[in-house]
């Protein structure tokens, strides 16, 4: 397994492309070799290949555009073709989960963008939150119809640790539940600070991270990417790699 940084972690250090490519560098050095590109600034596909070239990383992963990957599915696959990351993926639900239809939307408007991306050899891929975890009347989780509407072949999960745990579920138990369609994972950990749930460093909180890598490597997971979404007031960059030493002493690489 590939370790890489989410750079929606050091998004505040993306926010125009001298910035973005700054930070790229910065991402390298620490010892970084793959990101998943996140939260950044706009840029153009050509542009994001010549900088990941030159500073010796490769894009594991996106969050695109929902509505583009559904209104210009062709164009989305050319881009990422052209800065070679073959995992497409969103967020969260596009236009939000508080519509009681949201996941039957979802299934309805992205099976066929879905399906066509991987008709030319790449991958959708969903992030979860923790309302995913949320069962409806008849008992289902969202995650679980999206599972099951989508097969493994059109669909993956980039399941994160942290939202899996802060919905009262076991991260590595959903990683075995969808083993084969887990080629990416987020890692970040939880603290308790003052009675008060947060983000932490790999290795600084409570997830049990040894089920979870071991659930990982049988799942067929390609890619650890270190995330850290609030860095409580630290520096992001210090904080990845922290993670990224942790990671290391586990015999990561």
């Amino acid at each position: 397994m590939r370790i890489g940084a989410q750079l929606y972690t050091v998004r505040d250090f993306c926010r125009n492309l001298e910035d973005f490519e700054e930070t790229l560098k910065k991402i390298a050095d620490i010892g970084y070799e793959y990101v998943q590109v996140s939260g950044t600034c706009a840029y153009e596909a050509n542009w994001l290949a010549e900088k990941l070239a030159a500073n010796g990383l490769a894009c594991a992963l996106t969050h695109y555009n929902g509505e583009r990957i559904r209104t210009e599915t062709a164009k989305v696959i050319d881009e990422h073709k052209i800065f070679g990351c073959r995992l497409i993926g969103v967020g969260s639900l596009p236009g939000g989960f508080d519509a009681p239809d949201a996941f039957d939307r979802f299934i309805r408007e992205y099976r066929e963008p879905a399906g066509m991306i991987a008709e030319k050899g790449l991958y959708f891929m969903y992030h979860n939150h923790q309302f995913e975890f949320a069962k409806d009347k008849s008992g289902l989780r969202g995650i679980e119809k999206m599972a099951e509407s989508f097969s493994p072949s059109e669909m993956g999960f980039t399941l994160d640790a942290y939202w899996i745990q802060f919905a009262g579920a076991d991260p590595a138990l959903w990683i075995r539940n969808l083993s084969g369609r887990v080629p990416a994972i987020h890692l970040k950990d939880m603290a308790i600070e003052g009675g008060t749930q947060k983000m932490a460093v790999v290795g600084e909180g409570n997830i049990n991270f040894g089920r979870v890598l071991y659930e990982a490597e049988n799942a067929g997971t390609e890619y650890l990417l270190v995330e850290q979404d609030n860095c409580n007031g630290e520096d992001p960059f210090e904080c990845l790699r922290r993670s990224r030493k942790q990671l290391n002493s586990w015999g990561l690489n």
